[in-house]
């Protein structure tokens, strides 16, 4: 039976019946056209960024009793706009390999068929991004160099953990780019967050303790990890992407 599982919880759990989803959604690459007098078809002017995708699930909650419905659909609007000021994992049955990070954005219209019956869509507004799986495993790296491989054409947005004291010196190379970043007064481990573009430690800015340009990629294809100085170890998720 389909399924979609939303903050932790299983619309199965919640009594939801599935009867179709747009599984093959996709975002649309932000960019113009522009046409040039004498030239032949229009030059594309890149905005550079994919926008949110939309989910569907068209979805049933079968019940008994009227009484029974009003419960359950109570129920079921408190778990889906629990918290709707952040984004959280949506998974399903239809996709075995990812998940996305969703939100709802929708209101909820619930018929009902001779008081027994609540038919209505549910859409979360997702990143446009699906996350895979194997890019969520941490691999931790206490020699240097370490070569990681991107297996998508997508740049992914790593969680790195620097451990170690003093100062000393990360960078992730490839064959797009090469970035250094020097930290200062590591004092146990240093936090980074590419999607975030955050350097911390627990709930604290590290930023003043890391200097560099931007916050590490790694690039389709193969990534050296190299460190020096007082760094001992490297932890990443590597959070490997794909449409």
């Amino acid at each position: 039976m389909n399924y979609f599982e939303y903050n932790g919880i299983s619309s199965l759990d919640m009594g939801l019946r599935i009867e179709s989803k747009n599984v093959f959604s996709a975002p649309k690459y932000e960019s113009k056209f522009q046409s040039i007098p004498g030239r032949d078809g229009d030059l594309i002017l890149p905005n550079g960024r994919f926008p949110n995708v939309q989910i569907t699930y068209s979805v049933f909650l079968p019940t008994k009793t009227k009484e029974q419905l009003a419960e359950k659909i109570a129920a079921v609007k408190a778990w889906l706009f629990y918290e709707p000021d952040r984004y959280h994992e949506l998974r399903d049955s239809y996709d075995t390999t990812g998940f996305r990070k969703a939100v709802v954005n929708t209101q909820l219209d619930i018929e009902d068929q001779l008081n027994k019956i609540g038919i209505f869509t549910v859409s979360f507004s997702c990143l446009p991004f699906r996350y895979l799986d194997e890019g969520q495993e941490a691999i931790t790296i206490t020699e240097s160099p370490y070569t990681v491989k991107n297996p998508t054409v997508f740049q992914a947005k790593p969680y790195i953990k620097v451990s170690g004291s003093g100062t000393g010196r990360l960078s992730v190379n490839s064959s797009l780019r090469q970035s250094p970043w020097d930290f200062t007064d590591i004092g146990g481990y240093i936090e980074i967050d590419s999607e975030q573009m955050n350097f911390y430690k627990v709930a604290e800015p590290r930023n003043d303790h890391v200097s560099g340009s931007g916050f590490p990629i790694l690039y389709p294809g193969y990534n050296d990890i190299v460190f020096s100085g007082g760094i001992t170890s490297v932890t990443i998720i590597p959070r490997w992407v794909t449409i």
